[in-house]
């Protein structure tokens, strides 16, 4: 397991001083990033093999969303390695050790040259050492499209949603998507499912639908077929 320990920032919250979903993602993607720099398998070693690791799919459960200020704890380890893919668990803990969301994720290794997925080699995963995956109830790796969905109006993918692989960073098709909740929607799980990449100057068309207390946001180009499928699911109230 690769943890490290941060306070929640002023920067990392909504209007009422609690950390959004967008933001566990980039405590989330910062942490493995972290880990694999700091075992010489980030994005030097990645770039020179020509190759990069893109986001499959991403299950987070939230308990709570952290408050401005607080001390938590971020972790990550990988549990599998399985042909293309990679599977790796995320846990935000508060001071007290209890865990206010967890996630886990799923993985493709792509050739940037083809652009094809790769098979993983022992070489290219030799310092992760996978260890057992984290007790919670998985779901699907994909989601099912609604029947019904309702069209918006699309936007222009600009250069700050742009990562260091030239398209849109999965984060942000979160933080997109998040937008057409309606207000104080509290998120208890959140699934995406990755099936294009938006690059700059693509227009995203969303389209949402609303399931008792789940909303479906489909982040679609302009021939409706999908870039991402983001699924969120209502916390339940006690």
């Amino acid at each position: 397991m690769y943890s490290f320990k941060s306070r929640v920032r002023y920067s990392e919250i909504d209007r009422d001083k609690k950390m959004d979903m967008y933001s566990i993602i980039n405590y989330f993607q910062d942490c493995s990033t972290f880990q694999s720099e700091d075992i010489g398998m980030g994005l030097t070693y990645l770039e020179k093999n020509k190759r990069v690791w893109l986001m499959n799919a991403w299950q987070i459960i939230v308990n709570r969303f952290p408050a401005l200020g607080e001390e938590i704890t971020v972790s990550t380890w990988a549990y599998d390695f399985n042909n293309m893919y990679g599977y790796r668990n995320f846990l935000i803990e508060d001071s007290k050790g209890l865990v206010t969301a967890a996630a886990n994720s799923i993985w493709v290794y792509m050739d940037t040259e083809s652009l094809r997925p790769v098979k993983v080699t022992e070489a290219d995963v030799r310092d992760y050492h996978p260890e057992p995956k984290f007790d919670m109830d998985y779901a699907p790796r994909k989601i099912t499209l609604p029947k019904t969905l309702e069209p918006l109006t699309g936007f222009l993918v600009t250069r700050s949603n742009i990562d260091t692989n030239d398209h849109v960073n999965n984060g942000q098709y979160i933080k997109m998507a998040e937008e057409f909740l309606p207000a104080g929607f509290a998120i208890g799980q959140m699934r995406a499912e990755y099936r294009m990449s938006a690059v700059l100057g693509d227009v995203i068309v969303p389209m949402v639908c609303k399931e008792d207390t789940t909303y479906t946001v489909v982040l679609a180009n302009t021939e409706g077929k999908p870039f991402t499928i983001i699924e969120f699911k209502q916390q339940e109230v006690l």
